[in-house]
């Protein structure tokens, strides 16, 4: 069921919040910056208008998410801070004090599933227009987006020895077919094959039988580096092509 309207009458004889807040606080301003309508026509429409308990006022589940966001916390964080800090309640909607949690925290997480991730970009339009509206950021700006993935998953392993000899192995020959050099051997299936045992070998502790598979990938790319050396040195346009490739090939095969 969509939100009731706050009724304040019992307050009546209660200071308000803004008679106590300083009036230049960035979250008091702010409060008066955003325009909220936004958020009610957008997410309005996701309650049924006259099924259910009524629910929590737009504008509180959007501030809290994005205080949520600003003070780097979770769920269960910002809703009991949000019962010690009066600015935090103003920027919220609240014309009084409040002693008791606005909500329980669970429905943070039913709220981001009501809204899903178009929910979450409004949020994220409406913080670019406030910071136009304000001043706080230019549209120039704009122009370059700037994406910290410091903590963002990323399909990287760590650079082991065997690892790096099968990669430069297999850039080898495929920068050979780009150019159209036919080699004796490419070495792909044995060059994965030894690839495979290492890593077995070497979870397996048994390093002795790890370094001799470690020593045939460096064996198979020593000759197609040879192989390929041969086969450049008398054409010029080769060799330049080449010859950024070669110098990491030598540098690995020497560290």
């Amino acid at each position: 069921m969509r939100p009731k309207p706050t009724d304040n009458q019992s307050l009546l004889f209660t200071a308000s919040l803004e008679q106590i807040l300083d009036h230049n606080h960035p979250l008091f301003k702010l409060a008066h910056a955003i325009d909220w309508s936004e958020f009610e026509q957008t997410f309005g429409r996701l309650y049924d208008p006259g099924h259910g308990r009524p629910a929590k006022p737009i504008r509180l589940m959007v501030s809290l998410h994005y205080l949520k966001h600003a003070y780097d916390l979770s769920d269960e964080d910002v809703v009991a801070r949000w019962v010690e800090n009066p600015y935090w309640q103003c920027f919220c909607g609240c014309t009084h004090f409040q002693h008791e949690l606005p909500i329980d925290p669970s429905l943070m997480t039913k709220w981001r599933q009501k809204v899903q991730a178009e929910g979450m970009d409004k949020l994220l339009e409406v913080t670019i227009k406030t910071g136009l509206k304000t001043g706080t950021l230019k549209k120039t700006e704009l122009n370059k987006l700037a994406v910290d993935t410091t903590v963002q998953e990323k399909a990287i392993t760590f650079p082991t020895d065997a690892k790096l000899y099968h990669r430069m192995r297999q850039k080898l020959v495929k920068k050979a077919k780009d150019c159209g050099i036919e080699l004796r051997q490419s070495y792909v299936r044995k060059s994965k094959q030894a690839l495979v045992m290492h890593g077995r070998y070497a979870h397996a502790n048994q390093y002795r039988r790890a370094r001799k598979q470690l020593k045939k990938l460096k064996t198979y790319l020593g000759r197609v580096t040879r192989d390929i050396e041969r086969k450049v040195a008398s054409a010029a346009q080769l060799n330049e092509d080449f010859k950024e490739l070669l110098f990491l090939l030598h540098r690995l095969l020497a560290q």
